[in-house]
């Protein structure tokens, strides 16, 4: 799962990629509908893999919360963003069981799983093939070290 390059711009719906670098913008494409645009740096933008949520002793980036939830649904669409916030708390908690539920807002989590949805749909969730080699490097050595 890698999600450089990809952000949020304040104001806009949805989450985009970066494409190219201009003089004063940069060029964004949108993960929903594939349209480009310059965004420009008055605009607030927030790269997905520098957001982490707070939790009780240590922040926890979103990077590693989307690949807990990629598992528990076994790769399927998580709830949406609009079904009952109890509901998407309970869910969020069963995720992140020590999540600072002082610090993280209802919102937060709304748009945790509006994202985590979209990227699904987008295919930026699946393991790159690098990550799913080091991943059977790390078996074949716990699996090795067992049997000695």
């Amino acid at each position: 799962m890698d999600l450089s390059g990809i952000i949020s711009i304040s104001g806009r719906p949805g989450l985009y990629k970066v494409i190219a670098q201009g003089k004063n913008s940069i060029i964004v494409e949108s993960l929903v509908d594939n349209k480009r645009f310059p965004a420009y740096s008055s605009d607030r933008i927030s790269a997905l893999e520098d957001i982490s949520i707070y939790t009780i002793d240590d922040d926890k980036p979103l990077k590693d919360i989307f690949a807990d939830i990629y598992e528990k649904q076994e790769g399927k669409e998580g709830p949406s963003h609009k079904s009952d916030i109890g509901e998407l708390t309970e869910f969020f908690a069963e995720i992140l069981p020590d999540y600072d539920d002082e610090r993280v807002y209802a919102s937060d989590i709304k748009k945790l799983f509006q994202w985590y949805n979209l990227l699904l749909k987008a295919g930026a969730l699946e393991a790159s093939p690098e990550e799913e080699k080091a991943e059977d490097q790390a078996e074949a050595e716990v699996t090795s070290d067992e049997e000695e």
